[in-house]
């Protein structure tokens, strides 16, 4: 059961910088580096960059999309940094294809495995898909090693540990604000959920699964909402909702500092740092 980083704070960030960060990361301890691919550098080539930035520290794509790349590319990217790197890349794919649902995931997996290949090595990546809903999570288990969650408060955790089987592996990202200004903890924390609340409708739905209402889901999200997807009232609260995934059957927990900004957040990676193990 470990800790990482997980961030969206690279895009739009010159490469020294983020370079750097990474370096940040692994010499506080944290056991991997997540960051998601939205508007900013391909996935797979940051995760070589970062890799060979560093020299112990796992990095992880928290989530490469599988509608930018064939399947043969993903296979091939990942297994050249598995063998460059052994245990030390973690391959994570999701995203949407319109009308393709779990099914193009299911084909993308099955065009992956059976890409024709002519490389030296056989090592492979762990292989993580975001997943939300049961068939996902089902996939997740039976077709890649294991599931990489977004934006869930920990009964999601148990629930998906359920679902999945004890074997696969389970990486839950835990969305934090390490502000010692409580009303801005708060108004951070209500735009990060705002956010998600307005634009994906597979958090919503996610969301519904739970048992949250559509008074849950209105004007940017409720008190109870907000409260659940971030944790940002004390720095035990933090610990202690880290803790609650790890109880609920996560194998990994990764954290996404918000800050108050676009800038990289490495303070309150330090202050994390002094929180976890």
């Amino acid at each position: 059961m470990t800790v990482g980083i997980w961030t969206f704070a690279f895009d739009g960030k010159k490469i020294g910088e983020v370079r750097t960060a990474a370096r940040e990361v692994e010499s506080l301890g944290f056991a991997a580096l997540w960051f998601g691919e939205y508007r900013g550098r391909e996935a797979l080539t940051q995760a070589a960059l970062l890799l060979e930035a560093t020299t112990t520290l796992t990095v992880a794509t928290g989530i490469a999309r599988f509608s930018e790349r064939s399947a043969a590319a993903a296979e091939a990217a990942g297994r050249t940094l598995a063998e460059a790197y052994p245990g030390r890349f973690t391959l994570g794919l999701g995203g949407h294809r319109p009308g393709g649902g779990g099914s193009a995931m299911q084909n993308y997996l099955d065009a992956m495995d059976a890409a024709d290949l002519d490389v030296a090595s056989d090592s492979r990546p762990r292989r993580l898909l975001a997943a939300l809903g049961p068939r996902m999570l089902k996939l997740a288990a039976t077709q890649a090693d294991g599931a990489h969650t977004y934006f869930v408060p920990p009964e999601h955790t148990a629930s998906a540990r359920e679902t999945m089987g004890p074997d696969a592996y389970l990486a839950a990202e835990q969305a934090v604000v390490l502000d010692t200004d409580p009303l801005r903890a708060r108004r951070i924390a209500r735009e990060h959920v705002a956010g998600y609340v307005r634009l994906a409708a597979h958090q919503r739905t996610n969301l519904r699964r739970l048992g949250y209402t559509e008074e849950d889901l209105a004007d940017g999200g409720s008190d109870r909402l907000v409260d659940a997807i971030v944790a940002y009232r004390s720095e035990q609260e933090v610990t202690d909702r880290i803790r609650a995934h790890l109880d609920a059957g996560a194998d990994h927990v990764c954290v996404q500092v918000l800050g108050d900004g676009p800038e990289i957040p490495v303070d309150g990676w330090r202050r994390l740092a002094a929180l976890v193990p």
